[in-house]
């Protein structure tokens, strides 16, 4: 990204994305060089993770120990960094309708160009752990439709997510999942959904509403094929943790060969250039900009 683009409306970019016949790919990142690296990639949008964001800033696992505003600074760095459409982890709301209104006001400021919203209490926990707790549907279902008032581009999509499977069964997510199409979410999220037949029930009585397929990397849904989900009729599929596992795995053994030989002689030459490093973060970008500016 050049520091002088101008992006122009990200959040109309995604919902023209949403809306092709195959369904949009957005892996997962949990800070500002991922999300340069995904869309060097060449990929179309971003997906902000809460889950990696607490891992990272925390070291710790996803059960609502982020709070708002440490998650606001990560997506605002994220979206500073970069010029695709970012979708972003709203989790609860962060409290009751009055917090929901504020978090989505925030979320649009920050340049957000959708986020997605949960039924569980608060504090959360990712959505493929045990023992989740959710809010009545008449509750949850407040708080999407406070979400669609407090939204000030309309643009910004708003994917409203269940928990409710794993708590109160397929039937009864599936049912507040239409009540939230009802109350004006633009995309559906049934989350944790466990085995084919039980994707392939939640597509048949959904049919006709923009659905989101997480690919949660080792979790309790079955990771199908894109070609899979597509037939399925997902409209967006989200890859959360991948970087974060792939980074992690790769630091782990670098760290464990510099405890070995005492300095990273033995790995250097399997890294990332120094210069190539500086290359992807935009050095000769801030060189250029010198010379025109500060010379």
């Amino acid at each position: 990204m050049n520091l002088l683009d101008h992006p122009g409306d990200r959040a109309a970019r995604l919902r023209h994305l949403v809306a092709q016949p195959r369904p949009l790919t957005a892996p997962g990142c949990y800070d500002a060089l991922g999300a340069r690296l995904i869309e060097n990639a060449g990929f179309d949008v971003i997906y902000v993770t809460g889950f990696g964001t607490s891992a990272s800033l925390l070291g710790r696992p996803d059960v609502g120990l982020i709070n708002q505003g440490e998650m606001l600074d990560n997506m605002r760095r994220v979206v500073a960094a970069t010029t695709i459409p970012v979708i972003a982890d709203a989790d609860t709301g962060y409290g009751n309708q009055i917090n929901v209104i504020r978090t989505v006001q925030q979320w649009e400021q920050a340049g957000v160009s959708g986020f997605h919203l949960e039924d569980q209490v608060t504090p959360k926990k990712c959505g493929h752990m045990n023992n989740k707790q959710v809010i009545g549907a008449a509750e949850a279902i407040g708080k999407i439709r406070a979400a669609v008032a407090a939204r000030r581009n309309p643009d910004t999509v708003i994917i409203a997510r269940t928990d409710a499977r794993a708590v109160e069964g397929l039937g009864p997510a599936i049912d507040r999942a239409k009540g939230f199409a009802e109350a004006g979410a633009d995309m559906l999220f049934v989350e944790a959904l466990e085995g084919e037949a039980e994707i392939e029930e939640a597509c048949e009585k959904l049919a006709g509403y923009p659905l989101v397929f997480n690919w949660a990397e080792g979790g309790k849904t079955p990771p199908l094929t894109y070609d899979r989900i597509a037939q399925l009729g997902f409209r967006l599929i989200i890859c959360p943790i991948s970087t974060l596992l792939a980074a992690t795995a790769a630091m782990r053994e670098a760290l464990a060969a510099i405890k070995t030989a005492g300095t990273p002689a033995t790995i250097v030459d399997g890294l990332m250039s120094f210069g190539d490093f500086t290359d992807l973060i935009g050095l000769p970008e801030i060189n250029e900009l010198e010379r025109r500016f500060v010379g």
